[in-house]
């Protein structure tokens, strides 16, 4: 199979499940945790949007920046299980939307040391509102299921950065998909 065939293939099976990824579809469970970040656009593009980031850094934040994130999404998940509520949940994760498509629209690389906090910091919001939206049912399964979620989205975007050439026509390419991701993200801060 092709490399661009591959990566469609890859998303479709990730976002097959997406219908039903918000409670009330069905029992919490690994399952339905594993289809919870593909039901939100929000935080859909946030997560595609971490990889293609992470994909143009350099040496360690390449892997870090993603693991980064899905630890911080978990300690998110644990503040919300602990009762603790954040400020903002679905502003931090809007604006989450539209600075990591500014981050890709620019092609910027920040130093592991700016970035890490930056993403770290919105995937709080992330893992919160994912945890917030549970239920009480099955914690353990579901929040291993969009752990790995988030992952898998991470790596189609770490891919797709990958697919693209590095000649100009790859860098606009970038630079669009990044614009996009911003515009969403202001669409959904004025939401």
């Amino acid at each position: 199979m092709s490399k661009p065939r591959a990566l469609v293939a890859l998303t479709l099976l990730l976002t097959a499940g997406a219908a039903v990824a918000h409670p009330g579809h069905e029992a919490m469970s690994f399952a339905s945790g594993l289809s919870h970040p593909l039901g939100g656009f929000d935080h859909l593009l946030a997560m595609l949007a971490v990889g293609l980031f992470a994909a143009r850094q350099k040496g360690v934040a390449r892997w870090a920046l993603p693991a980064g994130f899905v630890a911080a999404m978990l300690g998110g998940a644990a503040l919300s299980t602990g009762g603790v509520e954040l400020p903002a949940v679905e502003a931090g994760i809007a604006t989450s939307v539209l600075v990591f498509g500014l981050l890709i629209a620019f092609a910027a690389r920040l130093p592991l040391a700016a970035a890490m906090p930056l993403i770290s910091v919105f995937a709080l919001f992330h893992g919160h509102a994912h945890h917030a939206e549970m239920g009480s049912n099955a914690l353990v399964t579901y929040t291993v299921g969009f752990a790995l979620a988030t992952a898998a989205l991470h790596g189609v975007g770490y891919l797709a950065a990958h697919h693209l050439p590095e000649s100009r026509f790859g860098k606009y390419a970038q630079r669009a998909i990044g614009m996009a991701i911003a515009g969403a993200g202001m669409l959904l801060i004025g939401a």
